[in-house]
């Protein structure tokens, strides 16, 4: 009898399908014919204002893509982007604005405002404009910071000309903050510790990605680092002597797996096994596993975080070892609480520019990220909108998505992303009864919470 044949094995990875990714295209395109974003009624500024505003964007077009293209070409890292700020804080100066380096306790954030008619007075009006600029390791801007700062200081320097051709024109003040370390360091929490958002009525961002959204779901973020401690033993000779360090780390990561069948669909759980022993012939009597943890709401994730520490107590005293469960060595990212208000608005300065941004729930929750901008919309209203540069299927955090961050579409989107912010900023500061809807809009959604300590 023959020997039956055999499917020879090699390095290669099988090919992840994209068949589910086709499926939400076509579900996407189907409620497309069917939804749109209902925009907004306020009146928001003067016509004459927006138009002037938009020409200002436009002019400062060739200058925001120049910076776009160096921090693209020079990316840092979280907490290092020491040239990147200075860059900024270069733009800035070259347009008569003096910016503050290193203030709020971080020694790469950034500080500039402009004072309008009316924003000299303790209580007057203030709006942030937020820019990141922190890069991804190996990677570069490949979730697209770049485009992020650009459009935020585009944003600010609109605003500012129009002040300085006529300070009635922006009756208030505007703060561009320069907010280091969001790709997994938080630094939004950590400026916020330090005061960076107080006296702020509302803050507003947007980001790069694959579809115009109004309202994108941002998955809150925690994250975990869990250690087993046994006894080492002989693994042949006695280790009937031994407690299983890696035993307890594999238990783990099985009871994950097995309890996400059991979780939010939108919720997630990555871990890795960081450490497990270094010699098979010793039963290891130390393991070390590194997680996140995210979810959809504050309340949600506060109880997956309840259920994973509940799975490593679980696999310790199945093991017979002890345990040390340590949260957040980062401060953790809250989901994004989006202010519909201020979303209108940044709707209709999208249309004005030829974008249609997507309504809330066009584009599957289940392509959620992470971002420390969630920490700020708990504390004050804001907005926090994609942009398009890139192909759906460009997927953020790839190379790929970095080389899309310098494509003609982000050159695009820098200009419309600035003019949407500006513009948005604009009407609150013109439309007493917008700026009334925003703050409305906050406390029926629950108001500010107390974030540094929500988890304890």
């Amino acid at each position: 009898m023959s020997e039956p044949s055999r499917v020879p094995l090699g390095a290669t990875p099988t090919e992840p399908s994209t068949a589910y990714l086709h499926q939400l295209d076509e579900e996407r395109e189907a409620a497309l014919r069917t939804q749109s974003h209902p925009g907004s009624d306020h009146v928001g500024a003067p016509a004459a204002l927006r138009t002037r505003l938009e020409e200002q964007v436009d002019e400062l077009g060739p200058e925001l893509v120049e910076v776009m293209i160096d921090l693209a070409e020079h990316p840092e890292v979280a907490f290092e982007e020491h040239r990147s700020v200075a860059a900024i804080a270069a733009v800035l100066a070259g347009h008569g604005v003096e910016a503050q380096l290193g203030v709020h306790g971080l020694d790469t954030a950034l500080r500039a405002e402009i004072v309008g008619e009316g924003g000299d007075v303790p209580d007057a009006p203030t709006f942030a404009i937020l820019a990141e600029y922190d890069a991804l390791p190996g990677i570069g801007h490949g979730c697209g910071h770049n485009v992020i700062a650009v459009m935020g200081l585009g944003a600010f320097l609109a605003l500012a000309a129009l002040a300085k051709e006529d300070p009635s024109a922006v009756p208030g003040r505007v703060v561009l903050l320069g907010t280091p370390a969001e790709e997994g360091h938080t630094g939004k929490e950590h400026l916020a510790r330090e005061g960076a958002f107080e006296g702020l009525d509302a803050a507003v961002m947007a980001h790069p990605y694959g579809y115009d959204l109004a309202d994108q779901t941002w998955l809150g973020r925690r994250t975990l680092t869990v250690e087993f401690h046994g006894h080492t033993a002989h693994a042949s000779a006695q280790p009937y002597m031994g407690r299983n360090a890696l035993d307890a780390a594999s238990l783990m990561y099985q009871g994950i797996g097995l309890m996400r069948q059991q979780t939010p669909p939108t919720d997630r759980i990555h871990a890795v096994i960081r450490e497990g022993g270094e010699r098979a012939s010793v039963i290891p009597d130390h393991a070390k596993l590194d997680l996140y943890v995210r979810s959809q709401r504050p309340e949600t994730l506060k109880d997956l975080s309840r259920r994973v520490e509940d799975v490593a107590r679980g696999a310790a005293l199945m093991a017979g070892v002890g345990v040390t469960i340590s949260w957040d060595q980062h401060p953790p990212s809250l989901p994004v609480r989006t202010n519909e208000a201020l979303t209108g608005r940044w709707v209709e300065a999208q249309r004005r520019r030829g974008r249609d941004p997507l309504p809330h729930g066009v584009v599957s929750p289940s392509l959620a990220a992470s971002t420390d901008f969630g920490n700020v919309s708990y504390r004050l209203p804001g907005i926090h909108p994609v942009i398009r540069i890139a192909p759906p299927e460009v997927a953020l955090h790839t190379r790929e998505f970095a080389q899309a961050a310098v494509s003609e579409q982000a050159r695009a989107a820098a200009a419309d992303g600035a003019y949407g912010l500006a513009a948005t900023v604009l009407d609150v500061l013109h439309d007493r009864a917008l700026a009334a809807a925003v703050r409305d809009g906050f406390e029926a959604a629950g108001g500010a919470i107390d974030v540094p300590a929500y988890f304890d």
